[in-house]
């Protein structure tokens, strides 16, 4: 027979050493673990900092998910928008459009 080991065990991922400059931040991470999509600390519940107008890519064409996105809530709300839209603008009928569909509350 072999010694070969069995590797049906799982691997634990090793830890990272902390080093003097990662202090901060491993004090902090066990008294209080960050999360996402937690509640703004000013009560904030919109998800842009600043309005679709303003954005400097404003102008740009919508992005691959902003456009699937926009299709499933067109498709729900029944309605149809050109495919040509802005990021800017495909934002603010992302916004207007989960509203009328009930989704993103």
């Amino acid at each position: 027979m072999s010694d070969i080991q069995n590797n049906d065990a799982s691997v634990e991922p090793a830890t990272p050493s902390v080093t003097q400059n990662d202090s901060a931040a491993a004090d902090s991470a066990t008294n209080e673990e960050e999360t996402l999509g937690a509640p703004r600390p000013d009560g904030d519940t919109s998800s842009a900092a600043k309005d679709p107008e303003d954005w400097v890519t404003g102008d740009e064409p919508m992005t691959g998910p902003q456009k699937s996105y926009l299709d499933t809530l067109a498709r729900e709300a029944g309605e149809e928008l050109p495919a040509s839209l802005t990021k800017a603008e495909a934002s603010e009928h992302i916004d207007r459009l989960q509203k009328v569909t009930g989704r993103g509350q």
